[in-house]
């Protein structure tokens, strides 16, 4: 079978309202593509139907591949799935899609060839709908935070849809340590310090109420993670 061009990688936690929904906009796109694509869904400790739900789908449709990851943390999903995959080009996506499926296209030949893209809710151009003022203040905040301490020319750090190029996934994550929502904030870090290029592309993104991110309850938790990063930095963890 000819190796895919593109992987989509999405880690899913508790999500059978909207996997059927998501699984449809990515299952349709993929089809209409002239590339060949795969889709990794990686249900991650999850109490409710996703399983099922996921290998309904995979059932019918022979590019979805379903990974099971018992231990918690997106981040660990996340992991599995990106070296799992097999595409010359792997994007891992949060499950609900706020931003259009159809924006992968601008992460990827012959749009772009870069190791590294972010999506980006801050880079000029892009666009917010619906996000209450409370949640943009906390989110600015962070993100000064990991600007200041870690990642200083990076505007967006923390929108959930990201393209690693495959030659360098092994590399970064393999050396990931964090396995809660810090996570890709310390695989920029590491490719960073590798010298590898990271371009954020702005896009439209919609805010979903469902989000899994309490500001309250992971905003300290982030906070710690930043400083690990830092510390595991300065002692060489990452060369």
């Amino acid at each position: 079978m000819t190796s895919p061009f593109l992987s989509i990688i999405i880690p899913a936690k508790n999500e059978e309202r909207r996997l059927p929904q998501t699984l449809e906009q990515v299952v349709y796109f993929l089809s209409n593509q002239s590339f060949v694509a795969e889709v990794i869904l990686i249900i991650n400790d999850s109490a409710d139907k996703s399983l099922e739900i996921a290998r309904q789908y995979a059932a019918q449709t022979p590019f979805l591949r379903v990974l099971q990851e018992d231990l918690p943390g997106k981040g660990r999903a996340v992991k599995k799935g990106m070296l799992a995959a097999n595409g010359a080009y792997r994007f891992f996506a949060d499950a609900d899609f706020s931003m259009p499926i159809e924006e992968v296209l601008r992460f990827i030949p012959p749009a772009l060839n870069v190791p590294i893209a972010i999506a980006s809710r801050e880079a000029p151009g892009a666009v917010r709908y619906n996000e209450p003022a409370y949640r943009h203040i906390t989110g600015r905040v962070f993100n000064t935070l990991i600007r200041a301490l870690v990642l200083p020319h990076l505007h967006d750090t923390q929108c959930g849809f990201k393209l690693f190029r495959a030659d360098v996934v092994p590399d970064l994550f393999q050396r990931q340590t964090l396995m809660g929502w810090s996570f890709d904030v310390e695989l920029l870090y590491i490719a960073r310090r590798r010298g590898l290029p990271v371009q954020e592309i702005p896009i439209p993104w919609y805010f979903n109420p469902d989000s899994k991110v309490s500001v309250l309850r992971d905003s300290w938790r982030m906070f710690y993670d930043l400083l690990t990063i830092r510390r595991n930095g300065r002692s060489g963890l990452y060369d």
